[in-house]
């Protein structure tokens, strides 16, 4: 406070106050004195005060939600930042909407009468509107490490470099792709460049295209689209670069030929109960897992890249991603994000979640006994091909049958039978 020069002012009378005397130090009062920006700041047309002015509102405001005097009835993120509604329980009572995060966070809006704000805070912000309060930003949460002292010291952070999760290795996707259309009759092929492999389904509804020269972490290997019906429009579609797991892959097909009975629930409660690590951005919303390998991120406003799922810290340097679209079915997000955070276990987690209730008519996902190693039916091309998976953190790839001679894959745990 006494770097600033309002605050100077202000804490030397305080100090005199109580019988101290003040100096400030020659070297302090030249850097006081010194002109100064900051960078990058969204509010460019503030001068140097009113900069203060805002930082301390923030604050201000950020102490009143941390101690109860201000209540966060709904929050939504408008694409550019977040931005809330909530109620004064003490002194003045207001309702306010709130706009920003950290040190920009102000109220734009106040309402004497609560369902006044409510009402126009949901016509505002529509469907991107989400109960309760919003996850605590980065900073909010360094904070809050700092003042708890769970800072890591940096030996700490360079013993416990981030995991890699298991990537596709050559050749794994074409083998699982061919393999599809040999056991999986309701896939009809076409292949009308020598690069390109088209695979229609029999509803006339999905579509799958895989390109053979994708090599590259950055090349998309897989586009899959739904449409409306056989000449309708195209509802929605995913991008799934070179690299992505194929269990992954086998996620989605399996989904759109055949949806589970049951659904994995909502994709945040999914990553909550797996562990993972929340963190609100000022237009998305990003869950990592608890090694760091994958990264899971919602854009609300976004239509090409609704959610991204990718491994590696940064998007930019990802080992591979899968990209999808405004207008996937929840569940199938759910899905996907629940058989990432099973197929890909982090020794940081308390313990391996149960797994999924099968679909009606389908084994119990355990290995066979060795017994009945014997008598077990021959293994077919797509089976071997996922046999071949590699071990991976001691997950092992097994493929079950069930009618129609659809293959479900299921991750069994050693010693789990």
């Amino acid at each position: 406070m006494a770097g600033q020069p309002g605050g100077r002012d202000d804490a030397a009378d305080q100090l005199r106050r109580y019988g101290f005397t003040t100096e400030i130090d020659p070297a302090l009062q030249e850097e006081i004195d010194t002109e100064w920006t900051w960078t990058n700041y969204s509010m460019p047309w503030c001068s140097r005060a009113e900069i203060r002015e805002v930082g301390a509102a923030a604050q201000r405001i950020h102490d009143d939600i941390a101690e109860g005097r201000l209540t966060i009835h709904l929050h939504a993120d408008d694409g550019y930042t977040t931005v809330a509604v909530g109620s004064y329980a003490t002194g003045v009572r207001r309702h306010v909407h709130l706009h920003g995060e950290n040190h920009l966070r102000q109220v734009c809006t106040s309402y004497d009468d609560e369902t006044e704000a409510v009402t126009e805070f949901q016509r505002l912000s529509s469907a991107a509107v989400r109960p309760g309060p919003a996850l605590l930003a980065d900073l909010e949460q360094a904070v809050r490490r700092l003042l708890a002292g769970t800072i890591p010291s940096t030996s700490e952070e360079t013993s416990a470099p981030a995991v890699e999760a298991p990537i596709a290795e050559p050749g794994e996707q074409e083998a699982f792709l061919s393999s599809m259309f040999d056991e999986e009759r309701q896939w009809e092929r076409y292949r009308p460049f020598d690069e390109t492999t088209i695979a229609s389904h029999e509803s006339l509804s999905v579509r799958v295209e895989f390109d053979h020269e994708a090599r590259h972490r950055t090349d998309v290997a897989w586009t899959i689209a739904e449409y409306d019906g056989s000449v309708g429009e195209r509802l929605w579609h995913a991008t799934l670069t070179a690299g992505t797991p194929v269990p992954l892959i086998h996620t989605i097909l399996q989904h759109l030929d055949a949806p589970p009975l049951t659904t994995a629930g909502h994709p945040d409660d999914v990553l909550r109960d797996a562990a993972w690590h929340p963190a609100s951005h000022p237009a998305r919303t990003t869950w990592t897992a608890p090694d760091r390998s994958i990264v899971f991120e919602s854009t609300p406003h976004a239509v090409a890249d609704r959610w991204t799922l990718y491994c590696g810290e940064d998007l930019d340097r990802a080992a591979w991603s899968i990209r999808l679209s405004y207008g996937v079915p929840h569940d199938l997000v759910a899905q996907l994000v629940a058989d990432a955070a099973e197929l890909f276990p982090s020794p940081a987690r308390p313990s391996p979640k149960p797994l999924p209730a099968p679909v009606r008519g389908l084994p119990q996902p355990c290995p066979p006994s060795a017994s009945a190693v014997g008598n077990r039916p021959r293994t077919t091309r797509l089976g071997a091909a996922v046999h071949d998976l590699r071990v991976s953190r001691e997950a092992v790839w097994v493929l079950r049958r069930r009618r129609r001679s659809r293959p479900l894959l299921y991750r069994c745990q050693p010693g789990s039978g």
